[in-house]
């Protein structure tokens, strides 16, 4: 018995365990950046910076609830393909209802508006939820060790509250930043839908990354007028 909790914690405070475990922070990372500037874009919604702040805080608490209970049931959720299609369709009415919103009196912007706070938490909690689907697959890949996935997902979740807040003023800035962003939005929804359709049709993780990073260059290209005058 002794033996046992030896070994288990010589694993846990190993060298192989603060491996993964930064492998983990990396991939939350790398896979947060479409995700951030979604739950960016609809926390703008509110059209007010300290209600925008409060939005982030709020529904990336009731998130990491989501994603933590998600990771705990994983292996049975992986088992219902119902589950990524609700994931997928939502994601995709996310990216329907951006362009097909009418532009505000300036022409600036698509993003919908929101009437209160509470409105808004519950868009951005299941839009992390939605975002996690395509994720939890990765990280229980990269190690079934509960407690070092969920340390991941904690930093990740802190991670994705600092680059909301970055993307959040960035849309400010950036003409095409927030099209760019539902559109990466649109490649993790069709990326779902195609994993419940064939998952021998579902590209590898780096041609999704690759795609990102491109829609994401195209996003920063240009500044807005007000932008470049304050420059």
């Amino acid at each position: 018995m002794l033996e046992r909790i030896f070994d288990y914690l010589q694993y846990n405070f190993s060298i192989e365990a603060t491996i993964v475990l930064l492998i983990l922070i990396f991939l939350e990372a790398i896979l947060s950046a479409d995700n951030a500037i979604a739950l960016a874009a609809i926390a703008q919604g509110l059209e007010d910076k300290e209600l925008e702040r409060q939005a982030l805080n709020f529904g990336l608490v009731v998130a990491y609830v989501l994603r933590i209970t998600l990771l705990l049931t994983a292996t049975w959720v992986q088992k219902y393909w119902q589950f990524e299609l609700i994931g997928a369709a939502y994601l995709l009415w996310l990216v329907f209802q951006h362009f097909t919103t009418d532009e505000d009196e300036e022409g600036s912007e698509h993003t919908a508006r929101y009437a209160s706070l509470w409105q808004v938490i519950p868009v951005i909690a299941f839009t992390d939820l939605a975002f996690s689907l395509d994720s939890v697959t990765t990280a229980i890949a990269v190690s079934d060790t509960k407690w070092l996935v969920i340390t991941g997902t904690t930093i990740g979740i802190i991670t994705l509250r600092f680059m909301a807040g970055l993307f959040i003023r960035w849309l400010d800035e950036f003409v095409y930043l927030e099209d760019a962003g539902y559109i990466t939005v649109a490649f993790v929804g069709l990326r779902l839908l195609l994993r419940v359709v064939n998952e021998a049709l579902v590209p590898p993780q780096w041609v999704i990354v690759t795609a990102i990073a491109i829609i994401l260059a195209w996003g920063f290209s240009k500044r807005t007028e007000e932008s470049e005058n304050t420059n």
